[in-house]
């Protein structure tokens, strides 16, 4: 017989655990904050352990508390996953991918149509994510640059994310050698200010600095790379394409790894779960497929 303790409780202490106060986990909950610290009370009562110390103007959660909770929230998170499994129409499969806008439409949605072909019955829905967004509760799962680290999330490498400048065909041609970038509009991406500097720098080149129009995402400055305002620092995978089509060339043959890599990212749960494991395979196979191509050219 499994020993569950007050389920109500339980629920009351993983929500304001989560939210880091009773009132939030009333709003959530749909009950008083009281009604929540009543419940939490009862359940440390029950399990003769306390689980916040309660402070004049907020929560702290104890080791303990920390401990269950930790637990507690993929639990709920799968059993979420689970009933709406259960109750969706059978006819209904759907696939939540967080991710971020370059991303998606520099590699992910042409691709798509590949990934429709194996899987019709399939919706896939894209929503925004990136290294910032939170992981969605609806999320299926996510693909994240970073360094693999996400408490409660499996992390599956994809792709190195490796540096390399990248410019419009007629604006190449004088670039020889690195040196060359010397007075070049080099566009810029706010988020990312280091890559000039880390490849510059690695380039063995003193004495360039970056001074070009600054765009806030990779996407819109690529964008601008194609239509020939300057010269970008592209990231792999999102140049793979435009440099296959001819759209953009690498002048120089130097790439830099930025330090981070490509992740799939999703709870443990959900590897069980059909759609998501169909997704699993299909990109694991569309990711490997340029390194394998990259390693054939090197033998």
């Amino acid at each position: 017989m499994r020993r569950l303790l007050f389920l109500n409780g339980i629920k009351a202490f993983e929500a304001a655990g989560r939210t880091g106060s009773f009132a939030g986990a009333g709003a959530e909950l749909n009950v008083s904050a009281a009604a929540v610290s009543r419940m939490v009370h009862l359940l440390e009562q029950r399990l003769g352990v306390a689980l916040f110390e309660r402070k004049a103007n907020r929560l702290a959660v104890t080791a303990a508390g920390r401990a269950y909770q930790s637990g507690l929230t993929p639990i709920f998170d799968a059993l979420a996953s689970l009933t709406a499994q259960v109750t969706a129409p059978a006819s209904v499969r759907v696939l939540t991918i967080g991710v971020g806008p370059t991303f998606a439409m520099r590699w992910l949605i042409p691709r798509l149509a590949d990934f429709r072909k194996h899987e019709p019955d399939i919706e896939v829905r894209i929503t925004t994510g990136g290294a910032a967004a939170p992981f969605g509760d609806d999320w299926s799962c996510g693909i994240k640059l970073g360094d693999g680290e996400w408490p409660g999330l499996v992390a599956e490498p994809l792709f190195a994310a490796d540096l390399l400048p990248v410019c419009a065909p007629r604006l190449a041609q004088p670039l020889k050698r690195p040196g060359d970038l010397k007075g070049a509009s080099l566009l810029r991406v706010a988020h990312s200010p280091d890559d000039w500097p880390s490849w510059l720098k690695a380039s063995g080149v003193a004495r360039v600095t970056a001074r070009g129009p600054e765009f806030q995402f990779y996407g819109q400055a690529l964008q601008a790379a194609v239509d020939g305002l300057g010269i970008a620092m592209g990231i792999r995978p999102y140049i793979d394409d435009d440099l296959a089509a001819g759209r953009l060339v690498a002048p120089f043959a130097l790439t830099v790894p930025k330090g981070m890599r490509w992740y799939l990212a999703y709870r443990s749960f959900q590897a069980e779960q059909r759609d998501f494991a169909a997704f699993r395979r299909w990109i694991m196979r569309a990711a490997a497929g340029p390194a394998a191509r990259d390693k054939g050219r090197k033998k």
